[in-house]
């Protein structure tokens, strides 16, 4: 698996975030869908990473500067053909070698709260990630839960 910045610009991973939002809307009440559209993935407080297996795009993850302290996680995504295959994990343990390298203290995600989104909890709590409370600009949801994990 190769794992390398992307710059957003291919149509392989527009039809992946397409996939993701549409993901997101189906999952979760619009109000708590939280995913960025690949515009805002393109700001420049945010790195994005796509994986690729072969010529093919097996997922992809950001990591979101907070603050010179903290990022946030965001945009994890594994192809439908690669579930299950450490896409997710080999793109996770790339951002949070990221989020050290950059000194930062504390990493946060967001992601839902239903059932659906089960095994990304599991994925996060297996590297370390804690329950916490709303980080930045989140607000209480019962749809979202939020977790953080110390560096």
């Amino acid at each position: 698996m190769n794992i390398k910045i992307d710059d957003l610009s291919g149509r392989e991973i527009a039809q992946l975030l397409k996939a993701h939002l549409d993901d997101m809307y189906t999952h979760s009440p619009a109000e708590s869908v939280h995913a960025l559209d690949i515009e805002k993935l393109k700001s420049p407080d945010i790195t994005f990473w796509s994986a690729w297996v072969g010529s093919h795009l097996a997922g992809c993850g950001a990591l979101k500067m907070l603050s010179p302290q903290e990022g946030e996680i965001k945009s994890m995504k594994t192809a439908p053909q690669f579930t299950r295959q450490g896409v997710a994990s080999s793109l996770l343990k790339t951002i949070l070698d990221e989020a050290e390298r950059r000194q930062y203290q504390t990493v946060y995600l967001e992601t839902g709260s239903m059932e659906h989104f089960e095994p990304a909890c599991r994925l996060y709590e297996r590297f370390g990630f804690q329950n916490c409370e709303p980080f930045g600009d989140y607000k209480e949801d019962p749809n979202s839960l939020f977790y953080s994990k110390q560096l």
